[in-house]
């Protein structure tokens, strides 16, 4: 498996270095370490960034670094899909409001293509030995996804909160009124279909070796999740990426990069 780090230099890079060295170790990664400069003639200071970079990664790791010119985002996601990444590891800069949408930031032009799965560091860096999977309710599962692309991932961890957001607003065609106020056990034992993909994702922790834990929030998602997130100490959260244009996603804002944006502790995007 092979990690793609981008860094700038900037101090929420470094988070992005720290995190994904905690990850490659976990899950026996190599890593590959991106800077990208304006152009050519800048390449001193992006071989300085890289340097200094490498010196935050454990020293066991497999590693290699790149320098690419041009534009940042662009780069970036070119780099991914040219060497086939498994994951693609970004830090989150603070710049909030108005700004941050005209602007762009690079992170959010990256999850505009999303070309793999998108770990973005922020907040408290450690590794990830307790993670809360955010489970849609529909096949296949999440934690079906995170396995398939990133199997050592959720075998590491300590602990796996699998949490769906039961909303009205969300709901799926034929959700019963009575699901909508019911638990995780609940759900389970009537074998709704959302009690089905919990079940499924319990059964393959367990075969896992990993403590697990099923959970039913009420209310609208991206509230709860970041309620979730913020009471349970954790060290990673998962959710999948929304559908829909670049053009939908500028004018009604998708719940993955509101997640992405509040969550403030790391957040990997599938």
């Amino acid at each position: 498996m092979r990690i793609l780090i981008a860094t700038g230099g900037a101090p929420h890079s470094d988070k992005a270095v720290r995190l994904g060295g905690y990850v490659a170790e976990a899950i026996g990664a190599s890593v590959t370490l991106l800077t990208v400069v304006k152009n050519e003639a800048r390449r001193a200071q992006g071989e300085a960034i890289l340097e200094r970079a490498a010196t935050l990664l454990p020293k066991a790791i497999n590693l290699e670094k790149k320098l690419r010119a041009g534009q940042a985002a662009g780069e970036i996601v070119r780099e991914a899909r040219e060497r086939n990444v498994d994951m693609l590891v970004l830090g989150q800069s603070v710049r909030r409001g108005l700004p941050r949408r005209i602007l762009a930031p690079v992170l959010e032009r990256v999850l505009d293509r999303l070309p793999c799965p998108v770990l973005v560091a922020q907040g408290r860096i450690r590794r990830p030995a307790r993670i809360l999977i955010c489970e849609g309710g529909r096949a296949p599962s999440l934690l079906d996804r995170l396995v398939a692309q990133l199997n050592p991932l959720p075998a590491d961890a300590e602990t796996v909160i699998v949490l769906h957001v039961m909303s009205q607003m969300a709901a799926g065609p034929g959700v019963r009124a009575w699901e909508l106020n019911a638990g995780a056990e609940e759900l389970i034992q009537e074998a709704t279909p959302v009690g089905k993909v919990l079940k499924q994702d319990l059964e393959q922790l367990e075969q896992m070796q990993v403590e697990r834990r099923a959970k039913v929030r009420h209310g609208l998602v991206v509230k709860e999740v970041l309620n979730e997130a913020r009471s349970g100490d954790y060290d990673l959260i998962v959710i999948g990426a929304n559908q829909g244009s670049r053009w939908q996603r500028f004018l009604v804002e998708d719940v993955a990069r509101l997640i992405v944006r509040y969550a403030g502790r790391p957040v990997l995007v599938l």
